[in-house]
């Protein structure tokens, strides 16, 4: 393979890169965004093997150990994206993340100790800043993905941990990488190794403290920042190599996981610098814990009842979370709004941005299941739609749809838009039980006076209301 049909292979995979960000955009192209992207990621694995080999004068042993290398975590990953539930599928992205991390900083290390070429003057300097900052950036985004999955995992509680002075801790292990860096680039032959490990580790230390300290209702955020630290710690891998294709789809995940996180913060009112800084500059991390006793009683309805609401009613919106995802009751919801549109029902959906723990993933499942893409409206578009419609059929959705970030200033979710569902003429509530959501409040929704409480698995809830519908 020729330098010049190198990179025309390069650019066409980014090409297909940068359509395939075009093209996740919008539903209606968003499987075709995704094939761009595979058939890109194809075209570039294949170039950079053959390129490397032709470059390196690889023979078959040196093909081999890269196909025994490569072939594992191919199939591995095609079962694991098989069986993975699409509830399951943040702790996928996390622990991916996570990957591309370990990968960077091992990339990192080994072009330290086994540069490609030898360099001088301001080409050292430039390779060797290149290598302490992937490897940062990588050890951050490891160690803070772990996190991030076992926080959605819950394996590790999602309450925010607020170490005391912990802005001062963050800063001194800042301050810290920042004369480690200035030994790195002042060390001669290997003797760098030892400041380049230490920041490792206090990477490592950084990356953990940062996401301990962000709170579960902003996890969807931190997914989505953890998302551009990959890119960047790709993007600087691509600089030690010398590949100008992972260079630029580094810059390209890095540039649209900011600009995805900061659309995130922006619609749930967050501060961006808080957040992907793990609440750095405010008091507390979150809002203190409101104490106030909710009133009223809960109104608990059957399966009969409901259906009665729905077709007695002229407009309806359905607000799924992720309980409609862990009943994957996507398709029954489906059904049911083709039913009511039959009957003349009005029926629309409405989608909080971070509704199931990651932006999209309602789009995704009402995607898969054929509803119509002119009815999934999102927050902003029908939330003021609300005391307008006759019901508001809630499925699974808890912390999204709770009025305390609107009505309690002491709510740890205080500020954060929601779905104003209560303001409906009538909201029916789909759970298994009482339970809190992620961010671990109560949800005064569930005692107003208009809210009915629809108790029961998801699922068989809903082919119940088809089948009495019909």
């Amino acid at each position: 393979m020729t330098s010049s049909l190198l990179t025309v292979s390069y650019i066409g995979a980014s090409a297909l890169f940068i359509l395939s960000l075009g093209g996740l955009s919008k539903q209606e192209t968003a499987r075709r965004g995704n094939w761009y992207g595979i058939l890109g990621m194809l075209i570039a694995i294949a170039t950079t093997t053959i390129g490397a080999g032709l470059v390196q004068g690889f023979g078959l042993n040196e093909y081999g150990t890269l196909a025994a290398a490569m072939m594992p975590g191919l199939v591995i990953g095609a079962i694991v994206a098989s069986r993975v539930a699409m509830t399951s599928m943040p702790e996928l992205v996390a622990i991916l993340h996570s990957f591309v991390g370990a990968a960077a900083v091992l990339v990192g290390f080994a072009n330290y100790l086994s540069p490609a070429e030898a360099l001088s003057g301001v080409e050292h300097v430039i390779h060797e800043v290149e290598i302490f900052a992937g490897v940062f950036i990588g050890a951050v985004t490891f160690s803070g993905s772990v996190i991030a999955f076992g926080k959605l995992r819950t394996l590790i509680s999602s309450k925010p941990l607020l170490l005391p002075a912990r802005h001062v801790l963050n800063l001194g292990m800042l301050a810290a990488t920042i004369w480690l860096g200035a030994w790195f680039l002042g060390a001669s032959g290997t003797e760098g190794l030892t400041p380049l490990s230490i920041m490792t580790a206090i990477a490592i230390v950084l990356g953990v403290h940062l996401v301990m300290a962000i709170g579960g209702a902003d996890m969807p955020v931190v997914i989505s920042m953890l998302n551009s630290y990959s890119g960047w710690a790709a993007a600087a891998a691509g600089f030690m190599l010398s590949n100008d294709l992972l260079i630029i789809t580094g810059a390209l995940v890095g540039s649209s996981g900011a600009i995805l996180s900061y659309i995130m913060c922006k619609a749930m009112n967050r501060s961006f610098i808080s957040v992907i800084l793990g609440g750095f500059g405010a008091d507390s991390g979150a809002a203190p814990a409101s104490t106030a006793k909710i009133e009223g009683e809960v109104h608990q309805i059957t399966v009969e009842d409901t259906v009665k609401t729905l077709r007695e009613a002229k407009s309806v919106i359905i607000v799924p979370g992720y309980g409609m995802a862990v009943a994957q009751a996507q398709h029954s919801v489906s059904e049911i709004t083709k039913v009511l549109r039959g009957l003349g029902v009005t029926v629309r959906f409405g989608i909080h941005p971070v509704a199931g723990r990651m932006p999209g993933h309602m789009n995704v499942l009402l995607a898969e299941a054929n509803v119509p893409y002119d009815i999934v409206m999102e927050m902003d578009e029908i939330n003021e739609d609300f005391p307008e419609t006759d019901a508001v059929l809630v499925i699974g959705a808890n912390d999204t749809v709770n009025p305390s970030a609107v009505e309690d200033p002491g709510s740890p979710i205080a500020g954060m838009p929601v779905m104003e569902v209560w303001k409906s003429h009538k909201a029916v509530v789909m759970k298994r039980s009482m339970a809190s959501g992620y961010a671990g409040i109560e949800n005064p929704l569930f005692y107003k006076q208009n809210t009915q409480m629809l108790f029961g698995d998801a699922k068989k809830n809903l082919d119940a209301i088809l089948t009495q519908l019909r």
